[in-house]
Protein backbone atom coordinates (compact mmCIF):
# COMPACT_ATOMS: atom_id res chain seq x y z
CA UNK A 1 0.00 0.00 0.00
CA UNK A 2 0.99 3.40 -1.18
CA UNK A 3 1.61 6.59 1.75
CA UNK A 4 -1.38 8.85 1.76
CA UNK A 5 -1.04 12.11 0.39
CA UNK A 6 -0.56 14.74 2.83
CA UNK A 7 -4.42 16.20 3.67
CA UNK A 8 -5.22 19.87 4.21
CA UNK A 9 -8.14 18.93 6.16
CA UNK A 10 -10.44 16.08 6.86
CA UNK A 11 -14.52 15.13 6.26
CA UNK A 12 -16.76 17.55 7.89
CA UNK A 13 -14.70 20.26 8.10
CA UNK A 14 -12.88 21.19 4.45
CA UNK A 15 -16.01 19.66 3.24
CA UNK A 16 -19.33 17.96 4.21
CA UNK A 17 -19.78 20.42 7.17
CA UNK A 18 -22.88 18.17 9.38
CA UNK A 19 -23.89 21.57 10.69
CA UNK A 20 -24.43 23.26 6.63
CA UNK A 21 -27.68 23.82 6.14
CA UNK A 22 -29.14 20.42 3.55
CA UNK A 23 -26.30 18.07 4.62
CA UNK A 24 -28.77 15.54 6.56
CA UNK A 25 -30.75 15.20 3.59
CA UNK A 26 -27.63 14.76 1.40
CA UNK A 27 -26.27 12.11 3.51
CA UNK A 28 -30.34 10.88 3.47
CA UNK A 29 -29.72 10.61 -0.38
CA UNK A 30 -27.31 8.28 -0.09
CA UNK A 31 -29.07 5.64 2.56
CA UNK A 32 -31.94 5.60 0.07
CA UNK A 33 -29.57 4.30 -2.42
CA UNK A 34 -28.01 1.80 -0.60
CA UNK A 35 -29.48 1.14 2.38
CA UNK A 36 -31.69 -2.03 1.57
CA UNK A 37 -29.02 -3.50 -0.41
CA UNK A 38 -26.47 -3.39 3.20
CA UNK A 39 -30.01 -4.62 5.14
CA UNK A 40 -29.93 -7.65 2.92
CA UNK A 41 -26.45 -8.62 3.37
CA UNK A 42 -26.36 -7.78 7.18
CA UNK A 43 -30.26 -10.31 7.48
CA UNK A 44 -28.28 -12.57 5.27
CA UNK A 45 -25.14 -12.64 7.81
CA UNK A 46 -27.60 -13.51 10.45
CA UNK A 47 -28.06 -10.39 12.22
CA UNK A 48 -30.96 -10.66 14.78
CA UNK A 49 -32.08 -11.11 17.74
CA UNK A 50 -29.04 -11.58 20.67
CA UNK A 51 -26.81 -9.58 18.49
CA UNK A 52 -24.60 -6.35 19.82
CA UNK A 53 -23.95 -4.18 17.05
CA UNK A 54 -21.54 -1.32 16.11
CA UNK A 55 -22.20 1.25 13.47
CA UNK A 56 -19.25 2.65 12.49
CA UNK A 57 -19.98 6.30 11.52
CA UNK A 58 -23.39 6.16 11.32
CA UNK A 59 -24.49 9.19 9.71
CA UNK A 60 -28.35 9.91 10.36
CA UNK A 61 -28.73 6.43 11.47
CA UNK A 62 -30.75 4.78 8.94
CA UNK A 63 -28.83 1.88 9.22
CA UNK A 64 -28.38 1.22 12.96
CA UNK A 65 -32.27 2.19 13.26
CA UNK A 66 -33.54 -0.73 10.46
CA UNK A 67 -31.02 -3.37 12.62
CA UNK A 68 -33.06 -2.16 15.33
CA UNK A 69 -36.28 -1.84 13.61
CA UNK A 70 -36.20 -4.58 11.18
CA UNK A 71 -33.60 -7.44 12.23
CA UNK A 72 -34.72 -7.27 15.52
CA UNK A 73 -31.25 -6.71 16.71
CA UNK A 74 -30.98 -6.60 20.79
CA UNK A 75 -28.35 -3.18 20.65
CA UNK A 76 -26.62 -0.71 18.58
CA UNK A 77 -23.73 1.69 19.62
CA UNK A 78 -23.44 4.29 17.21
CA UNK A 79 -20.37 6.03 15.90
CA UNK A 80 -19.72 9.51 14.45
CA UNK A 81 -17.26 12.52 15.18
CA UNK A 82 -21.04 14.19 14.84
CA UNK A 83 -23.83 12.88 16.36
CA UNK A 84 -26.58 15.80 16.08
CA UNK A 85 -28.22 13.80 13.45
CA UNK A 86 -28.42 10.36 15.58
CA UNK A 87 -29.36 12.45 18.19
CA UNK A 88 -32.68 13.63 16.31
CA UNK A 89 -33.87 10.21 15.33
CA UNK A 90 -33.87 8.42 19.02
CA UNK A 91 -35.01 4.68 19.08
CA UNK A 92 -35.41 2.09 21.79
CA UNK A 93 -31.77 0.53 21.95
CA UNK A 94 -29.71 3.01 20.17
CA UNK A 95 -26.98 4.38 22.37
CA UNK A 96 -24.67 6.80 20.32
CA UNK A 97 -20.88 7.74 20.92
CA UNK A 98 -18.96 10.32 19.83
CA UNK A 99 -15.85 9.69 18.72
CA UNK A 100 -13.50 9.62 16.98
CA UNK A 101 -12.36 5.97 15.48
CA UNK A 102 -8.50 7.24 14.77
CA UNK A 103 -7.95 7.66 18.31
CA UNK A 104 -5.39 5.55 19.69
CA UNK A 105 -8.21 4.96 22.73
CA UNK A 106 -10.86 4.26 21.03
CA UNK A 107 -12.09 1.12 22.35
CA UNK A 108 -16.21 0.71 22.90
CA UNK A 109 -16.45 -3.04 23.79
CA UNK A 110 -16.74 -6.32 21.79
CA UNK A 111 -19.81 -6.96 19.05
CA UNK A 112 -21.30 -9.62 16.96
CA UNK A 113 -21.63 -7.31 14.46
CA UNK A 114 -19.36 -4.77 13.55
CA UNK A 115 -19.84 -2.18 10.31
CA UNK A 116 -18.67 0.43 8.47
CA UNK A 117 -19.73 2.31 5.70
CA UNK A 118 -18.41 4.78 3.35
CA UNK A 119 -15.98 5.32 6.32
CA UNK A 120 -12.33 4.12 6.08
CA UNK A 121 -12.13 5.33 2.30
CA UNK A 122 -11.71 9.48 3.76
CA UNK A 123 -9.38 8.03 6.96
CA UNK A 124 -5.43 7.43 6.65
CA UNK A 125 -3.67 4.76 8.48
CA UNK A 126 -6.57 2.29 6.73
CA UNK A 127 -4.87 -0.96 7.46
CA UNK A 128 -4.15 -0.13 10.94
CA UNK A 129 -8.07 0.81 11.60
CA UNK A 130 -9.61 -2.26 9.75
CA UNK A 131 -7.31 -4.69 12.03
CA UNK A 132 -8.27 -2.12 14.87
CA UNK A 133 -12.33 -3.10 14.15
CA UNK A 134 -11.62 -6.57 13.59
CA UNK A 135 -10.62 -6.39 16.97
CA UNK A 136 -13.92 -5.21 18.49
CA UNK A 137 -15.48 -8.19 16.52
CA UNK A 138 -16.17 -10.81 19.34
CA UNK A 139 -15.25 -14.13 18.65
CA UNK A 140 -18.05 -16.20 16.13
CA UNK A 141 -18.86 -12.35 15.21
CA UNK A 142 -18.63 -10.55 11.67
CA UNK A 143 -17.07 -7.32 10.35
CA UNK A 144 -18.59 -5.71 7.41
CA UNK A 145 -17.06 -3.03 5.33
CA UNK A 146 -18.76 -1.18 2.27
CA UNK A 147 -16.76 1.83 0.50
CA UNK A 148 -17.00 3.22 -3.16
CA UNK A 149 -15.70 1.90 -6.11
CA UNK A 150 -14.78 4.21 -8.84
CA UNK A 151 -16.04 3.08 -12.65
CA UNK A 152 -14.65 5.94 -14.22
CA UNK A 153 -11.84 4.58 -15.51
CA UNK A 154 -10.21 5.91 -18.71
CA UNK A 155 -12.15 3.51 -20.81
CA UNK A 156 -15.56 5.25 -19.57
CA UNK A 157 -16.53 7.23 -22.37
CA UNK A 158 -16.56 11.04 -21.57
CA UNK A 159 -19.68 12.79 -20.92
CA UNK A 160 -20.27 15.63 -18.50
CA UNK A 161 -20.94 12.87 -15.71
CA UNK A 162 -17.64 11.31 -15.89
CA UNK A 163 -15.53 14.56 -16.48
CA UNK A 164 -17.17 15.73 -13.37
CA UNK A 165 -17.12 12.52 -10.88
CA UNK A 166 -13.39 13.05 -11.63
CA UNK A 167 -12.64 15.79 -10.84
CA UNK A 168 -14.82 15.05 -7.76
CA UNK A 169 -12.35 12.12 -6.81
CA UNK A 170 -9.51 13.78 -7.21
CA UNK A 171 -10.59 17.22 -5.20
CA UNK A 172 -11.64 14.74 -2.35
CA UNK A 173 -8.13 13.44 -2.83
CA UNK A 174 -6.53 16.48 -2.46
CA UNK A 175 -8.64 17.97 0.61
CA UNK A 176 -9.58 15.44 2.89
CA UNK A 177 -7.19 12.01 1.65
CA UNK A 178 -10.13 10.51 0.39
CA UNK A 179 -8.54 7.06 -1.93
CA UNK A 180 -10.70 4.20 -3.07
CA UNK A 181 -8.33 3.18 -5.36
CA UNK A 182 -7.21 0.75 -2.71
CA UNK A 183 -10.94 -0.44 -1.80
CA UNK A 184 -10.88 -3.55 -4.00
CA UNK A 185 -7.96 -4.84 -1.45
CA UNK A 186 -10.23 -5.04 1.33
CA UNK A 187 -10.50 -8.85 0.99
CA UNK A 188 -6.79 -9.28 1.72
CA UNK A 189 -7.03 -7.26 4.29
CA UNK A 190 -9.83 -8.68 6.29
CA UNK A 191 -7.83 -11.90 5.95
CA UNK A 192 -4.96 -10.25 7.09
CA UNK A 193 -6.48 -9.29 9.91
CA UNK A 194 -6.96 -12.74 11.03
CA UNK A 195 -11.30 -12.68 9.92
CA UNK A 196 -12.22 -15.98 7.82
CA UNK A 197 -15.03 -17.08 5.03
CA UNK A 198 -14.05 -13.67 3.74
CA UNK A 199 -16.99 -12.43 1.03
CA UNK A 200 -17.81 -9.74 -1.48
CA UNK A 201 -20.56 -8.15 -3.54
CA UNK A 202 -20.60 -4.97 -5.45
CA UNK A 203 -24.02 -3.03 -6.04
CA UNK A 204 -24.60 -0.15 -8.64
CA UNK A 205 -27.44 1.80 -8.27
CA UNK A 206 -28.98 3.03 -11.55
CA UNK A 207 -28.42 6.56 -12.52
CA UNK A 208 -32.25 7.61 -13.62
CA UNK A 209 -33.83 11.10 -13.40
CA UNK A 210 -34.69 11.92 -10.02
CA UNK A 211 -33.65 8.78 -8.18
CA UNK A 212 -32.08 9.20 -4.58
CA UNK A 213 -28.64 8.55 -6.20
CA UNK A 214 -28.51 11.21 -8.81
CA UNK A 215 -29.78 13.61 -6.23
CA UNK A 216 -26.82 12.55 -3.57
CA UNK A 217 -24.60 12.73 -6.60
CA UNK A 218 -25.92 16.34 -7.82
CA UNK A 219 -26.16 17.51 -4.27
CA UNK A 220 -22.17 16.36 -3.22
CA UNK A 221 -21.37 17.76 -6.71
CA UNK A 222 -22.57 21.30 -5.33
CA UNK A 223 -21.21 20.99 -1.75
CA UNK A 224 -17.89 20.14 -2.82
CA UNK A 225 -17.55 22.69 -6.10
CA UNK A 226 -14.76 25.03 -4.98
CA UNK A 227 -12.67 22.23 -4.20
CA UNK A 228 -13.37 20.02 -7.44
CA UNK A 229 -12.88 23.50 -9.62
CA UNK A 230 -9.86 23.92 -7.75
CA UNK A 231 -8.39 21.04 -9.78
CA UNK A 232 -8.50 22.62 -12.62
CA UNK A 233 -10.34 19.60 -14.84
CA UNK A 234 -13.65 21.26 -14.20
CA UNK A 235 -15.60 24.90 -14.17
CA UNK A 236 -18.63 25.89 -13.00
CA UNK A 237 -20.16 25.69 -16.30
CA UNK A 238 -19.12 22.01 -16.29
CA UNK A 239 -20.57 21.24 -12.91
CA UNK A 240 -24.09 22.69 -13.99
CA UNK A 241 -23.32 21.06 -16.93
CA UNK A 242 -23.38 17.72 -15.01
CA UNK A 243 -25.68 18.04 -12.95
CA UNK A 244 -28.12 19.16 -15.47
CA UNK A 245 -27.29 15.44 -17.67
CA UNK A 246 -27.87 13.75 -14.22
CA UNK A 247 -31.41 14.88 -14.31
CA UNK A 248 -32.17 14.01 -18.13
CA UNK A 249 -32.88 11.34 -20.41
CA UNK A 250 -29.63 11.63 -21.68
CA UNK A 251 -27.95 10.34 -18.74
CA UNK A 252 -26.14 7.17 -19.81
CA UNK A 253 -23.34 6.41 -17.16
CA UNK A 254 -22.28 3.93 -14.12
CA UNK A 255 -22.49 5.22 -10.43
CA UNK A 256 -19.62 4.57 -7.92
CA UNK A 257 -20.08 1.04 -7.09
CA UNK A 258 -20.63 0.19 -3.32
CA UNK A 259 -17.99 -3.04 -2.41
CA UNK A 260 -18.93 -4.85 0.85
CA UNK A 261 -16.83 -7.12 2.48
CA UNK A 262 -17.27 -9.37 5.29
CA UNK A 263 -15.49 -11.57 7.13
CA UNK A 264 -15.92 -13.61 10.52
CA UNK A 265 -13.62 -13.60 13.59
CA UNK A 266 -13.15 -17.50 14.71
CA UNK A 267 -14.40 -19.18 17.26
CA UNK A 268 -12.25 -19.30 20.44
CA UNK A 269 -9.86 -21.95 20.17
CA UNK A 270 -10.64 -22.53 16.55
CA UNK A 271 -9.03 -21.15 13.33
Amino acid sequence: MREDAPRQGRYGETVFPPGQAGEGERIDFGALAYDDTTMARLRALGAGPGWRCLDVGAGTGTVSCRLLEEAGVTGVLAVDRDVRFLSERPVSGLDMLEADITAPDFDPGRFRLVHARFVLMHLPERERLIARLAELVEPGGVLVLSDAVDLTSDRAPGTPYTEVMRAMWQALRDTIGTDVSWVPAYPQLLRGAGLVSVGAEIHVPPLLPGSPISRFWADTWERSRAPMIATGRVDDAAVDGAIRYLGSDECAALSAGMLTVWGWKPEEGRR
